[in-house]
Parts: C-alpha cells; structure tokens; sequence
C-alpha cells in the first residue's frame, strides 16, 4: 500500500471516530431520560404498593384475556 493512501484511510477512520463518539455523546443525554433519576426513584418509594397493584391487575387480566401472551412473557 502506498503511503498516501494509508493517510487518507487514517483521516477518513479519524472523521468517523469523531462523528461516532458525537452521536455516542447524543444518545447517552437522550437515555438520561430514561433511566432511573432521582424522580423516579422517589415516585415509586412514594407509590410502591399503587405500583404493585396496577401490575397485579395487569397481570391477572392478561391471564384471562390472552394466556399465550402471559407464557411468552414469562
């Protein structure tokens, strides 16, 4: 290989190194929003057992509407 060619590999790598660790930075701000936040956590401290209940009662409807779905699930 020539050592031109092997300098305009290593740029064209390095240009998408940089817009790669940009559009890595992008998406991890995006998933904050996501992931458990201090909100988050104090909601569900606060409702715990309001939390546990709508999940119970998803379940035992799903039960009894579509079964299969409760298998795949599980």
């Amino acid at each position: 290989m020539d050592t031109t060619t092997l300098k305009q590999e290593n740029i064209k790598l390095k240009e998408e190194n940089i817009k790669l660790k940009i559009e890595i930075e992008e998406l991890t701000i995006k998933l904050k929003k996501y992931t458990n936040t201090e909100s988050h956590r104090k909601y569900y401290s606060e409702n715990k057992q309001k939390v546990k209940d709508t999940a119970t009662k998803y379940l035992q409807t799903l039960k009894e509407t579509n079964p299969e779905k409760l298998k795949e699930y599980r």
